[in-house]
């Protein structure tokens, strides 16, 4: 079969790979879409995401959806030719977590996801024409949900995991900084889960045309030094560019919340941060997400529409093209799926 696999910094190939056989509790997908993810760009352009590095050639992508091709033995519940997701989490060992932590899998001490460098061997990602995965990794496409759409699950998941970290948006006034993808699920999820008025900031006019059309009430273009809305009670914080923290904070009302979505540098980088002190300001994490890949999936069943953010669609061939544009800003891209079997 056809893989996408990164080989080291700027070095994509499409290579051959041995097709997967469903083991055990194993299910086989044709995997028809896959959703192209910043840590697929920053393999590709750097040969590491994060602190996580390539030590061999690794199968990209952790958005994916299609259909099961094989059951492997004990598996229920499920049928061949049914469309599916995947959840690309799997916990490794058994590990403990403390009682505060309960449920939050997320935090789980060792993880291994779909297209991470992070163990070694490296856990190859969904970006094949099919791929392995665990029966209990498999969610279901509820009616009216195609594979492209839910293949989407996956980074929406991300954005209801991360508006799920404060509580009740019912009527409050929501900031989203910045409109990338995930910006601008975030924007949806919000609107999803009550939030009365939610403005999203970016540089990008076309960025902002996509918040709007996933549900942001305005947008605000801050490119060239433009100021952010002020006195926001609650915050999302998108890029993760530490540059932007400080107008982020000032921007952010005394005792409010900052919710930060985007990645952070893990290496020190310049940051302005006084004003978490003296606004007294709550700055919470939001990493991935626990089982909201299922809330995702209903959310879109009931009416939730991703297909804004859907800007481009490669064939598997066209990996690289595809990779350049979601990495081009001028290009005007959000979203970029690649087709991996025929749908």
């Amino acid at each position: 079969m056809k893989a996408v696999v990164v080989h080291g910094a700027n070095d994509l190939r499409i290579d051959e790979r041995p097709e997967p056989v469903a083991g055990p509790g194993d299910v086989v997908l044709d995997v028809e879409w896959g959703g192209i993810c910043g840590s697929d760009l920053s393999y590709w352009r750097h040969g590491a995401s994060g602190t996580a590095a390539l030590k061999s050639p690794l199968v990209l992508g952790h958005e994916v959806a299609g259909r099961i091709a094989q059951l492997g033995a004990g598996v229920t519940g499920l049928e061949v030719g049914q469309p599916v997701t995947v959840h690309p989490a799997e916990l490794v060992g058994e590990g403990t977590m403390p009682e505060r932590l309960a449920g939050r899998t997320n935090l789980y001490p060792q993880i291994r996801y779909f297209g991470s460098a992070a163990f070694d061997p490296h856990t190859d990602g969904g970006f094949s024409e099919r791929k392995l995965a665990r029966a209990s990794q498999i969610r279901p496409l509820p009616e009216g949900v195609d594979t492209l759409h839910g293949a989407l699950a996956e980074p929406l998941a991300v954005a209801l995991h991360a508006v799920g970290r404060v509580g009740n948006l019912a009527g409050r006034d929501v900031l989203v900084n910045g409109a990338g993808p995930i910006g601008s699920l975030v924007v949806a999820a919000a609107k999803h889960a009550g939030a009365r008025n939610v403005i999203a900031t970016d540089i990008s006019e076309a960025s902002l045309a996509i918040a709007k059309a996933m549900g942001a009430d305005e947008v605000l273009n801050v490119s060239g030094g433009g100021a952010l809305p002020q006195d926001v009670e609650l915050v999302f914080e998108a890029t993760g560019i530490p540059a932007v923290l400080g107008a982020v904070l000032r921007a952010t009302a005394r005792g409010g919340t900052i919710v930060q979505v985007g990645n952070l540098p893990g290496a020190p980088a310049p940051a302005t941060l006084g004003d978490l002190v003296t606004r007294e300001i709550t700055w919470i994490g939001s990493y991935r997400f626990v089982d909201e890949i299922t809330d995702a999936l209903l959310a879109m069943a009931g009416g939730l529409d991703v297909s804004p953010v859907i800007t481009h669609r490669f064939d598997l061939d066209q990996a690289e093209e595809a990779m350049r544009v979601s990495a081009d800003p001028a290009a005007g891209s959000s979203k970029v799926m690649l087709r991996l079997t025929a749908t």
